[in-house]
């Protein structure tokens, strides 16, 4: 009995030893800790790649491979000249159209956008000629009074339309603000300006996001200052919709596309005096949290971990792009944004390095949820380099 006793305390001692072990293991410095989870995951991403180059299977579009590319590259130790890495971009660049698009079958703009972002981050000049005709492809497709035809049977559209500015999934589609965003994106990172045409008429339709009666000339507008997921074909949300104290009709605001639209006003030049950009912050200090894309349960509680990674990388994007560390919540608590989202992503994060999240919106896809959590994690970084911790 005794000899099974001290067993049994031998045993948990190597426990405890283990747990300790762990615990020290893991770095302390925010810095250290982040880039662990970088090195774990872009290792994961690199052992998932396809013979091909690529990292998608078959019928998943081209923007998977930009993503877990535009994550790798981010990380110093890989260069176009890694001979994987390479390859990677060989492929990207074998799904583009003579008219510019990159993209296999469907979702044009969407891909356009994503591998842009991809083939700007790696310090490669000769891949200015297809940015630039991604670009312009790009441009085509955002819904301006320089398009011929309207939604509804219009020869041109012009301003006074909710569709104006904003692009969708391609050609002729109805524009979204996760589409916008992306475009917006994509231009921001290869480049453009401010004034550019495109982010000013872009300005228009991401103004007609957000729940912000003044400077929102829709009807369903409110005043919470979150954004939806479309003006367009009047109003829809993602979140969903209810009916206000007086019976209007009201759009619910959430947290992904609140953060695509704090970071696409700052890509169109607006300021933090901005009323807009002012009701925005509001907002995300109003529903700041990391366990869930904020506002999508209200609509149904089996949502709120729809779009989770996408959710951390705009946020992330839009923070570093605002330039505020911290924020503090309605009960007054201060919150450092970059340092709880990497130990959040440390939390998450599988033994093999990748990230798993929801079905929904293809999140269960590990390179998916791996390039989108690598990325976020990777503002997260660079905002510490630029922004060093506040204590």
């Amino acid at each position: 009995m005794k000899s099974i006793v001290r067993l049994l305390g031998a045993m948990a001692m190597v426990v405890v030893l283990a747990a300790t072990a762990a615990v020290a293991a893991e770095p302390k410095d925010p810095a250290a800790k982040g880039q662990a989870i970088v090195d774990k995951a872009t290792a994961y991403l690199r052992s998932s790649q396809k013979p091909d180059g690529s990292w998608q299977a078959e019928r998943v579009p081209p923007a998977v491979t930009a993503i877990a590319l535009r994550a790798i590259v981010q990380d110093p130790k890989y260069s176009i000249k890694t001979d994987f890495v390479k390859k990677g971009y060989d492929k990207l660049l074998s799904y583009q159209w003579e008219d510019g698009g990159i993209y296999k079958d469907l979702l044009a703009n969407y891909n356009t956008a994503i591998a842009i972002s991809a083939l700007a981050a790696v310090d490669e000049p000769g891949f200015k000629p297809a940015i630039d005709k991604a670009v312009a492809y790009l441009k085509s497709l955002q819904w301006t009074d320089t398009i011929a035809g309207g939604p509804n049977g219009e020869k041109q559209i012009d301003v006074g339309n909710p569709w104006f500015g904003g692009t969708g999934y391609g050609s002729k589609g109805r524009p979204d603000g996760s589409n916008t965003q992306l475009m917006l994106e994509a231009m921001h990172d290869a480049g453009l300006k401010a004034d550019d045409p495109a982010f000013k008429a872009a300005l228009k339709f991401v103004s007609r996001m957000q729940n912000l009666s003044e400077t929102n000339d829709q009807k369903w507008a409110g005043n919470d200052g979150g954004a939806i997921y479309t003006p367009a074909n009047g109003g829809e949300s993602m979140a969903g919709e209810y009916a206000g104290a007086d019976g209007k009709r009201m759009l619910r605001a959430y947290g992904s596309m609140t953060y695509a639209m704090l970071k696409s006003y700052i890509y169109c030049g607006l300021s933090k005096d901005d009323p807009r950009v002012k009701a925005a912050w509001e907002w995300i200090s109003r529903n700041w949290t990391l366990e869930e894309n904020p506002g999508m349960r209200a609509g149904d509680p089996g949502n709120a971990q729809y779009g989770l990674f996408y959710y951390y990388i705009t946020l992330a994007r839009a923070l570093h792009a605002y330039g505020q560390p911290t924020l503090v919540d309605p009960q007054g608590n201060k919150h450092d944004w970059r340092i709880e989202l990497i130990d959040k992503m440390a939390s998450l994060q599988k033994d093999n390095g990748s990230f798993v999240g929801d079905k929904k919106w293809m999140e269960d896809n590990a390179d998916i949820a791996t390039g989108f959590a690598t990325l976020a994690v990777q503002e997260a970084l660079k905002d510490l380099k630029v922004r060093p911790e506040q204590k």
